[in-house]
């Protein structure tokens, strides 16, 4: 459980402070001394439920005000419901490197046989959409659940140069927000446009994005940033880092239709970011957990074809659910009216009589 207002909760010290004006006050009562020849005759006249009736109503009423403090700082809980419809965006990279023969034929041509066989095995409920990425993202198919209009689409993909995986992100952001009104749109400038209010830690979107590559993000914004826009929208992100150590040879007519036709020559005005070298596989598996972490999805690895099939086999897109955040203040507030009339119906009814 969590707060939206939780600097209210300061007024919890209201409630230490009247447990210590109450036990000041009772020492500061010094009853008149009496004398009695036994001390059993005062054991048998004073009733055992004395201390109890004298202490409970204002033990009561201390947590009647804590319940009502609560209350003030709107609590609230994250509540796991069925959705009759999800997303998934597949956001494929088609850098020149996916062209290398490492993976028979191709990586790219893995790649496109492995997203083709997800599509396959979706339902009628699941929507997927199609972005592809290079030196900046594109919405290669709109989210959808006509197969064969995403079979197309895998189908068309070509290569361009450069890496723009925050780019791709982004633009799954976008697609995903085109469906479904709850997720707001990515934000590139914030000095024009107010980011949205994140959402509660644990609330997520009923729709989720799968970026597969193999390299190093080196142009458009930083995934980490295109990450936490995801995460403030309650969008998981899986990541999965595809190919080998050694890339082999390159197809030279994967996409040549495209290669040499990138707006801004492949990349975003300004250039990029990072490279390809030092990294195992030359992946940059360390931002790609992270981006992972970040949104509450999973970083996976693969190295061949059959485990990127069963990388995406393993996809958890049946446990795709909506995170609604309930609001429980009422709850809080009735339990603190409840306790403050039973503390004062006590205090009556154990009145001593004058």
């Amino acid at each position: 459980m969590s707060m939206l207002w939780p600097g209210f909760l300061v007024a919890l010290a209201i409630v230490p402070a009247l447990v210590a004006a109450y036990v000041w006050t009772l020492r500061r009562r010094r009853p008149a001394g009496i004398r009695y020849s036994s001390l059993g005759l005062i054991r048998e006249a004073a009733p055992r439920s004395s201390w109890i009736r004298r202490h409970l109503p204002f033990a009561l009423l201390c947590l009647a005000l804590a319940s009502m403090v609560v209350a003030l700082g709107r609590p609230i809980t994250i509540a796991t419901v069925p959705t009759g419809q999800a997303t998934v965006i597949l956001a494929i990279d088609v850098s020149r490197s996916m062209c290398s023969t490492d993976i028979a034929p191709s990586r790219l041509e893995v790649a496109e046989q492995a997203a083709s066989s997800f599509i396959s095995r979706q339902g009628s409920n699941r929507q997927i959409g199609i972005v592809a990425f290079a030196g900046f993202g594109e919405v290669i198919q709109a989210p959808t659940n006509d197969q064969e209009v995403l079979l197309d689409a895998v189908r068309s993909l070509t290569t361009g140069r450069r890496t723009a995986i925050g780019s791709g992100i982004l633009t799954s952001i976008d697609a995903i927000a085109e469906v479904d009104k709850s997720v707001a749109k990515s934000v590139t400038d914030t000095s024009t446009t107010v980011p949205p209010e994140p959402v509660p830690k644990g609330a997520y979107a009923p729709d989720i994005i799968v970026v597969l590559t193999d390299g190093v993000s080196n142009t458009g914004p930083r995934p980490v940033d295109a990450a936490q826009q995801a995460a403030d929208r309650g969008v998981r992100v899986y990541t999965i880092g595809f190919g080998t150590a050694n890339p082999g040879n390159s197809l030279p007519a994967c996409g040549a239709q495209y290669i040499g036709n990138e707006p801004f020559g492949g990349g975003f005005p300004g250039g990029g970011f990072g490279g390809g070298g030092g990294f195992r596989r030359g992946i940059d598996e360390a931002t790609l957990k992270q981006v992972a972490a970040m949104t509450g999805g999973e970083y996976y690895a693969a190295e061949s074809a059959d485990q990127l099939q069963a990388v995406f086999d393993g996809l958890p897109t049946y446990l795709i659910l909506k995170h609604e955040v309930v609001e429980v203040t009422v709850v809080f507030a009735a339990v603190g009216v409840l306790l403050a009339g039973l503390a004062l119906l006590l205090g009556q009814a154990w009145r001593p009589m004058p």
